[in-house]
């Protein structure tokens, strides 16, 4: 669906994105993360064919953005962090006028408008001028017209931005179900979103990629738990014997059990790694209480990522 290569963006001095390459497949839900600057709006922006990448290339459904930007556009809806909406306009006049932008056909109006306001749960509100509501029943329009045209890519900047717990239910269960005939692209600045939607991370850091991983994947790190009932005076020399673990991080004492981390490096391994570490465990007569794959959220990895860079710089 899209394959990113080489991309950046130069404004004179500042390198806003720097050789970011990477491929979305259809109907994958992927949020872009980083912080405030860090290069996503300006990815999203490219990738929509407003602004032009200073080099790299971006390729969608096999059309070059470069060649064929109209034609794309068609098939692309965008939800920028702040909606362009006119506050003096009807919500259903506000749709009406996106849905001719958007080419849709006269005689196919009627209908694409009805679907989005359904979607979008803004039948109460359709008839009431945009400037009248809330920062989160704007949003909501703002993503109702993002689907008049029902696009093969859907790309949303902060798309629960203003919007209650109840109403980010809501959202959440209606990308996924967008997801079914579309490829969708979030960013958002909070983690929680993207761990609960998202099959896909990734991280932007100061214009670079520093991540592209399965939410799956992250979740397993790459550490295994063990709690067992030796003290770490002789747990650590066991556990440091064997050849698939790395390293070894005692985590202290819950009750009888003494709990250790223990760092295998590659998960590939880890189908033959846990039988072995749990034989040596009752080989050296220990009792094992405990031995499951380490579980991060995702605010852990960011903020391993955010001092990995640190250290770097």
């Amino acid at each position: 669906m899209i394959h990113v290569e080489s991309l950046n963006r130069v404004y004179g001095d500042l390198t806003a994105v720097d050789q970011v390459s990477f491929e979305i497949g259809q109907g994958e839900i992927v949020g872009l993360l980083g912080h405030n600057g860090a290069g996503k709006t300006t990815i999203m922006k490219m990738l929509t064919g407003y602004l032009e990448p200073t080099s790299g290339s971006i390729l969608i459904d096999d059309l070059d953005i470069k060649t064929h930007r109209e034609e794309i556009q068609q098939c692309i809806g965008y939800l920028p962090e702040n909606d362009p909406l006119y506050p003096e306009m009807t919500v259903i006049d506000y749709l009406d006028y996106a849905a001719s932008l958007y080419g849709v056909a006269v005689d196919e109006r009627a209908e694409s408008i009805r679907a989005a306001i359904e979607k979008t749960e803004l039948a109460s509100k359709a008839i009431e001028t945009i400037g009248t509501l809330s920062r989160g029943f704007r949003q909501r329009v703002g993503v109702a017209q993002a689907i008049l045209h029902h696009p093969r890519l859907l790309i949303l900047d902060e798309p629960t931005n203003g919007l209650d717990p109840t109403q980010v239910q809501h959202m959440r269960g209606l990308i996924q179900t967008l997801a079914k005939n579309a490829t969708v692209i979030i960013s958002t600045h909070i983690l929680q979103e993207v761990q609960a939607i998202c099959d896909r991370v990734i991280i932007i850091r100061h214009g670079k990629k520093a991540l592209d991983a399965t939410m799956d994947d992250l979740r397993a790190g790459r550490r295994l738990l063990v709690s067992v009932d030796a003290e770490p005076e002789g747990a650590l020399k066991l556990f440091e014997s064997i050849n698939r673990v790395q390293s070894v991080e005692s985590l202290g004492k819950k009750g009888s059990e003494y709990q250790y981390a223990l760092d295998l490096g590659d998960q590939n391994a880890w189908d033959d790694a846990v039988p072995v570490v749990a034989n040596h465990i009752v080989t050296a007569g220990m009792k094992l209480y405990a031995l499951q794959p380490e579980s991060r959220d995702l605010e852990t990895i960011f903020g391993e990522i955010s001092e990995q860079n640190k250290e770097r710089a």
